[in-house]
């Protein structure tokens, strides 16, 4: 039987089509970046959500709290650098770090700038009424 007998002769099946995707957003969150490997717990996955920023935040989660894991497009620097990029579904209650860089300044500075707002208040707040 040559191939094209083979083809002509055989019938048609319908292709039903498959999603391994469950929809996991009624038990998990999603929290997209780039994967690294805890540098002392390997029970543990870092998550850079930006990683290309000068300015990126990352996330702490347990391995085993994680659902799924899906493969993003891959994102590259300008100096042509690749990084895989993922989106995992981590269980909702779990917990995670979220580690955020910040300027340190004096609180004090702040707690002088709500001394502004406080002026703005009607008299009779602070004690004092004119008449």
């Amino acid at each position: 039987m040559t191939i094209r007998s083979y083809l002509e002769a055989a019938s048609y099946f319908q292709i039903e089509k498959y999603s391994s995707h469950s929809d996991y957003s009624k038990e998990c969150v999603a929290f997209s970046g780039a994967p690294r490997k805890h540098p002392h717990d390997p029970d543990k996955l870092i998550l850079i959500s930006d990683p290309f920023s000068s300015n990126t935040i990352f996330f702490e989660f347990k391995i085993e709290d994680i659902k799924h894991m899906e493969e993003l497009p891959n994102i590259v620097s300008e100096t042509g650098e690749s990084l895989k990029m993922v989106k995992i579904w981590v269980v909702k209650g779990s917990l995670g770090l979220k580690y955020e860089p910040f300027v340190v300044e004096d609180t004090l500075r702040y707690l002088r700038d709500t001394e502004v707002l406080l002026q703005d208040e009607p008299a009779e707040r602070n004690g004092t009424q004119n008449n």
